[in-house]
């Protein structure tokens, strides 16, 4: 199947002789998808970046469609024609039908389990095929092999009703987190800007992009689909997703030649842009050949085990769950034979090894960490906070430095041009039309210093109050610029610009006049411009640009920026010669002014930066900005900017040097996209900390990517938004500190379950294992020992909406496996304890009093058979008090119930949990079924004595843990 094949015979024979469907480089799909791009350029980056070498990478490109070469080597025009896209794009109708051919634009479906499969993972798990087992052996002895008239089948009806209940619980806790998750990603959207002829250029969601389509390319834009460059303006693609090389590459579009003895690769498609790559700058067009899963991209991802990367929060519940799943291992066979041997029964034996088995299991472990999870994305998002990666939760939480840009972040993200200044400092509204001009026809990312360039100058033309001096001294004062700014659409055209890049800082636009006039029209940064002029415009004189002058210049520059102004620099040249330009044609030039910006700060800002330090979060700032005016800011919202470091003399220190200095910076100022990364990756890597970086800009997606939560919000670039784990829909650090608190308080519930449930099954390891040593029976009856354990699993099941303690949601909270364990040692004994007790109490105190004898005077097997089931009900009942009980005792490092009152779904749960449990021996029908039999009065006595022991002691415990370890959770 080649290329042009496709081309014949299926535009001639699906739709006439329009060649649209030639892009259908292979079959087209029919799934409807809703994986997006952007869902798994990470797992793409992450399998490219662990190729370790650059040999590797560049064998991850071998492969691509012998059809590119042979689109590369057309010309765009030709490309065009063959695509049937003409200089205005498709109809809307064209597109819908060959969506309706090729699919959307999506790289990989949402794999979500059919019902089916749910059902399965709910329902056939160990805990429920041990109760069907035991339910089988009930039928078969109670009800098959039974006399005519005695079969029972209550037993196998309540297992019956076990399984429902367990099962239904994972079934609609697995339903509710899924729905939750598909629920934020539809918050998130990606688009980018498709021209068509029936509504121009627009936005639209990636997945709308069909082949034919053409797009316009800016800096920050995510390429939707795989592209063949139509024309390029100092296009640089960053495709690091694809080769893992970070280097930008030059797109143009110019035909290729297909290399000679070896295969085509990326590095070779220089006019191409592939799907999941980034504009890092400059602005271009290009038309849709492949879309979806037919991209490289696609193809790459298809062959990719796209699981999310494992992050410390899932090592640590595995690390928990293996070694859960290890005491089982090694306990449950000692359980077996021990049982077998003292008691002479194996079968009973076997069936209550395998119970305490699937007792010790973590099964329910996965579904209670992924309720606590969904619960607090759900929360979070009631708080503008919308988590795109249910995983980054927990790094939320543990975050203890925040990285941030200054605009937007701690100002208002509302720009005003404050003053439009000659060279002398005195108001001038011809700096402001070259100024706008430059604004008005650039193409690439427009900032939002250019919105307010033209709201200043529109409000100008439309007869604002100028204070030119030559608009005079009384009157209206109007602008002598007003009428050409006015007219600026009509009378001026874009002939070429360049775009801005972080390095140059700055960018220019060649305008032309209705007269054939050609004019350069410059602006950036200050010191950036002073370095390409050699003249400067004085009143009406251009005189040349002195050392001394360019001091006077930046003087006044450094007043208006300790005035907490921005200033940028304006320069124009005439002589632009008739080609195409470059950067380098940006010498020579005439400074005229300069533009002075207010950003002032959010009246929030210095509050949020102090409730961050609340809790525990530093807040340092990484901008490109100008560092006097940064200063000048972080000093209003209450950050150390004393200690302030730039991106020159970042340059000058080694990573040990760097990570010695940023933990005592707090403002980092003229950094570039790679500086701040550096600052990222060193605190993290040497300095030990968990860092966020909070950013909205292509400038900002390299150090988003660096750190152990990326933030940004719903208004950022595609880029950034692609690259980041969290987004807030409001663009406030206090949103992001509600977040934080939501994000610890997940932490929270979700470690109190995984430490309450490691402790009380170790206890229950340790005190089978000495009643299996020492009594003559089982302590308790396989069954009973599983409806134990799934009482007190839907007791845990309102521990996501749990309170947690304000001292916890203090400081932040990272996972540490380590202590859990210690945890689960140091705590689960003391159940263990009251456990013996309570076998004590029951075997020399309360068993002998309801049989009349004690167990070695007892020759009635009847007798003796009672005894046993006396026993088995007491610790039946007490374990499940212990049980709810440690859930109360140590959620909280305070005094339950009293200083830390828990949810009261939690104590409704965990009440009528213990309730039922206590009645159970009491209910006919129900008891004989469960093998269980009335307690007498002297027994709650017992229960009462241990639980008040019980909790003096755990009460102990937790006071010499903390004292040990620093904190209980």
């Amino acid at each position: 199947m080649t290329w042009m094949k496709h081309t014949v015979q299926n535009e001639q024979a699906n739709l006439g002789r329009n060649p649209l469907t030639v892009s259908g480089i292979a079959r087209p799909t029919k799934t409807h998808m809703r994986r997006g791009i952007h869902r798994i350029i990470g797992s793409v980056s992450a399998h490219v970046r662990h190729s370790v070498s650059s040999a590797v990478a560049a064998r991850r490109t071998e492969g691509l469609d012998p059809e590119i070469a042979r689109i590369g080597a057309l010309e765009a025009s030709e490309v065009m024609d063959l695509l049937g896209c003409g200089p205005q794009g498709l109809t809307e109708q064209q597109a819908h039908r060959i969506r309706s051919v090729h699919g959307a634009n999506i790289i990989a479906p949402e794999r979500h389990d059919p019902l089916g499969a749910r059902l399965a993972r709910a329902f056939l798990t160990p805990f429920t095929l041990i109760l069907l087992t035991l339910a089988a052996i009930s039928l078969y002895t109670n009800v098959y092999l039974a006399a005519p008239g005695d079969a029972d089948p209550s037993t196998a009806i309540i297992i019956g009703a076990m399984v429902l209940i367990s099962g239904g619980i994972s079934l609609w806790q697995d339903s509710r987190g899924a729905a939750a998750a598909d629920a934020l990603k539809g918050l998130v959207s990606i688009t980018c800007r498709c021209v068509r002829q029936d509504t121009g250029g627009a936005e639209i969601p990636l997945a709308d992009v069909v082949p034919g389509d053409l797009i316009e390319l800016a800096a920050g834009d995510i390429i939707p689909a795989d592209l063949r460059i139509v024309t390029a303006k100092d296009l640089f693609l960053t495709q690091a997703a694809l080769t893992g090389e970070s280097d930008p590459v030059e797109k143009t579009p110019a035909a290729i030649a297909e290399p000679a003895g070896r295969a085509l690769v990326i590095d070779d498609c220089t006019n191409f842009a592939f799907a999941g790559t980034t504009v890092q700058s400059g602005s271009g067009t290009g038309v849709v050949v492949t879309t979806g899963a037919r991209t490289y991209l696609g193809g790459i991802a298809s062959a990719l085990d796209a699981r999310p990367t494992t992050t410390s929060f899932d090592a640590g519940v595995a690390s928990v769950s293996r070694v859960l799943v290890g005491f089982m291992l090694v306990m449950c066979p000692i359980v077996f034979v021990l049982c077998g041997l003292t008691k002479g029964d194996w079968l009973d034996a076997l069936l209550f090894s395998i119970s305490v088995a699937v007792g010790i299991t973590p099964q329910m472990l996965p579904v209670i960490v992924t309720t606590c999870l969904a619960r607090g994305a759900e929360a979070m998002r009631a708080k503008d906070v919308v988590v795109k990666e249910i995983s980054s939760i927990q790094n939320l939480g543990a975050m203890d430095v925040l990285c941030c840009d200054k605009t937007g972040t701690l100002t208002r993200d509302k720009i005003v041009l404050e003053r439009h200044l000659d060279v002398l400092g005195a108001p001038s509204d011809r700096v402001l039309r070259h100024a706008y001009l430059n604004s008005l026809f650039q193409t690439g990312l427009r900032n939002l210093m250019d919105e307010a360039i033209i709201e200043r100058a529109e409000a100008l033309a439309a007869g604002g109050r100028s204070m030119d001096a030559r608009a005079g001294e009384t009157g209206e004062r109007t602008s002598p610029e007003a009428a050409t700014i006015a007219g600026a659409r009509d009378h001026w055209c874009l002939v070429d610009e360049i775009p801005f890049d972080f390095d140059r800082r700055r960018m220019s636009v060649v305008v032309e006049d209705a007269a054939g006039k050609r004019q350069l029209i410059t602006k950036g940064a200050v010191e950036e411009m002073l370095d390409v002029c050699s003249e400067v415009e004085v009143g009406a004189d251009v005189l040349p640009l002195t050392p001394e002058q360019a001091g006077r210049i930046l003087d006044r520059v450094r007043s208006l920026n300790e005035r907490g102004m921005r200033v940028v620099g304006v320069a124009q040249r005439n002589d632009v010669p008739a080609r195409d330009l470059t950067a380098d044609d940006e010498r020579d030039m005439t400074l005229i002014g300069y533009l002075a910006f207010l950003d002032p700060p959010k009246a929030s800002a210095k509050a949020a930066v102090d409730e961050l330090s609340g809790l525990g979060v530093t807040v340092k700032v990484l901008t490109g900005d100008n560092a006097a005016v940064a200063a000048t800011v972080c000093e209003q919202v209450g950050i150390n900017a004393r200690n302030m470091l730039t991106g020159a003399e970042i340059d000058m220190l080694s990573d040990e040097e760097l990570a010695e200095r940023a933990e005592r910076t707090g403002l980092f100022a003229k950094l570039s996209p790679l500086q701040k990364a550096r600052i990222v990756n060193v605190l993290r890597e040497r300095g030990g900390k968990t860092v966020g970086f909070m950013g909205d800009g292509i400038n900002d997606a390299a150090a988003m990517r660096a750190s152990d939560c990326g933030i940004s919000v719903d208004t950022a670039v595609d880029v950034a938004k692609e690259s980041a784990d969290i987004i807030l829909l409001k663009k406030d650090l206090t949103v992001l500190a509600h977040g934080i608190v939501e994000g610890r308080r997940t932490y929270g519930n979700t470690i109190k379950y995984i430490k309450t449930t490691a402790s009380s099954n170790f206890g229950n390891v340790l005190s089978v294992l000495v009643a299996a040593a020492f009594l003559p029976f089982l302590p308790m009856s396989a069954l009973q020992l599983l409806l134990l354990g799934m009482a007190y699993t839907v007791s845990c099941a309102a521990l996501p909406w749990d309170h947690v303690d304000e001292s916890f949601l203090a400081r932040p909270r990272t996972w540490d496996a380590r202590g859990i364990v210690s945890f689960m040692l140091g705590l689960g004994p003391v159940s263990s304890i009251f456990d013996i007790l309570t076998f004590a109490a029951m075997f020399w105190v309360v068993c002998p009093l309801v049989v009349g004898a004690p167990w070695a005077a007892l020759t009635d097997p009847a007798q003796r058979a009672l005894f046993a089931l006396v026993f088995q009900t007491g610790w039946f009942v007490e374990s499940m008090w212990t049980q709810t009980l440690v859930i109360h005792l140590l959620r909280t490092e305070r005094l339950p119930f009293v200083q830390s009152r828990p949810a009261a779904s939690l104590t409704l749960l965990t009440m009528l949990g213990v309730g039922l449990v206590t009645a159970m021996p009491y209910v006919p029908g129900v008891n004989s079924a469960l093998d269980l039999v009335p307690l007498p009065g002297v027994f709650f006595g017992v229960l009462a004595t241990m639980m008040a022991g019980y909790l003096l002691l755990t009460s102990i415990a937790k006071v010499l843990y903390v004292r040990a370890h620093g904190e209980l959770l």
